[in-house]
């Protein structure tokens, strides 16, 4: 890193070790965000809704200085930050602040690393999700709002509800 920039970074884990990441990680202090969704999981002989990680093997981290990057490295299940050619992709605070709105209000969001057509831009006027910018799509035969999550390469869905209010961005 050759400046270092406070901000939310992006730590990629093993597979699977998302929590175990965050558990270690807050323990030492650190700053961090894992989205999760419920997620119905089947056994043999019963079905239970758990948490699970919303983009697999991503933690996002506040890093405050050069000391916390290292910290973050050294955490077991920990194998790198997310780059963007030799330099460590840092994510626009709005961007974290959508994601969180996003999982607060809905349970039935999908990641998806699909290509998906651009769509109609537009960004939420009235609700619990405004400012959000959007575009209005369809997958699997239903309108859906789709957020793009650039630096992940992920795209987030939701089922598009009337009471969101979408309009054109100006």
């Amino acid at each position: 890193m050759n400046k270092f920039v406070a901000g939310w970074y992006v730590l990629y884990t093993r597979s699977r070790h998302e929590k175990k990441v965050a558990d270690q990680l807050t323990e030492e202090g650190m700053s961090l965000y894992l989205p999760v969704k419920k997620e119905l999981r089947t056994w043999h002989d019963r079905k239970k809704y758990i948490s699970a990680p919303l983009f697999e093997s991503y933690v996002f981290v506040y890093l405050n200085n050069i000391h916390d990057y290292y910290q973050g490295l050294g955490a077991r299940g920990v194998l790198h930050y997310v780059k963007f050619g030799r330099e460590v992709a840092r994510v626009p605070e709005d961007v974290i602040d959508y994601i969180r709105t996003l999982t607060e209000i809905d349970e039935n969001i999908e990641v998806s690393s699909d290509y998906f057509r651009p769509g109609m831009q537009l960004f939420i006027k009235h609700g619990p999700l405004t400012g959000i910018p959007c575009e209005i799509i369809h997958a699997d035969n239903r309108k859906k709002i789709l957020v793009r999550i650039h630096i992940l390469q992920r795209n987030l869905l939701m089922e598009l509800h009337p009471e969101y209010f979408l309009t054109t961005s100006d």
